[in-house]
């Protein structure tokens, strides 16, 4: 199975998605969802492909069962980066006053 039911609801709360919200970015009804987390019916591979995909595509990555268990987490988005810019580098007064000279390593 590529998706399981506590992951599929773990995925919504970190989207904070309701399961309308779901069914509208998967195409897949309300009630499959509903009955798919509380463990009623397990549908088909085709439509946990959808609602995985669907997810994903909102941010959500799926951690495999790795010794762990399987989970969810948000992707990293690309304007979260650190800015690495070094000429906007500060560096207070004292610590420039210990600092060892150009070239000395270290």
């Amino acid at each position: 199975m590529c998706l399981s039911s506590a992951q599929c609801r773990a995925a919504r709360a970190l989207l904070a998605w309701s399961q309308d919200d779901l069914s509208s970015a998967s195409k897949v009804a309300k009630a499959t969802i509903a009955n798919f987390e509380a463990g009623k019916r397990s549908p088909y591979e085709r439509t946990l492909q959808d609602m995985k995909h669907a997810l994903e595509g909102a941010g959500v990555v799926f951690i495999p069962e790795n010794g762990g268990g399987a989970g969810v987490r948000l992707a990293r988005r690309a304007d979260a980066s650190i800015d690495t810019n070094e000429t906007e580098t500060v560096q207070y007064e004292e610590y420039l006053e210990n600092d060892a000279p150009p070239g000395a390593g270290g």
